[in-house]
């Protein structure tokens, strides 16, 4: 396994970690010889990230969307683990500048 694609699964457990009752199943999504599930979720993921603006629905599911398909196309990997480590160094920081009631 290379570096790039070491950094890719580390940032991808952590996302599963940091996105509360996501950790099973993103487990169960990433786990060897899910393609076949991954894809389709993947693609759910990304068109109900889409539809944000609804309850339920929210804006996150775009990037593990993208996450998962990065599973399956290498290619990806590194482009995925870039924006990952910068879509969670902005949340640290826009989530430092809430008011209190609003962190967890």
């Amino acid at each position: 396994m290379n570096r790039e694609h070491q950094r890719f699964e580390r940032q991808l457990n952590r996302l599963g970690r940091s996105l509360p009752g996501m950790d099973g199943p993103m487990r169960g999504l990433t786990a060897p010889g899910r393609g076949w599930l991954r894809a389709p979720m993947a693609v759910l993921f990304i068109l109900g990230g889409f539809l944000g603006f609804l309850p339920v629905l929210g804006f996150w599911m775009i990037p593990v969307g993208i996450a998962l398909l990065a599973i399956d196309i290498p290619g990806i990997r590194p482009i995925v683990a870039r924006f990952l480590i910068r879509l969670q160094v902005s949340w640290r920081y826009w989530r430092a500048r809430l008011p209190r009631p609003f962190r967890r």
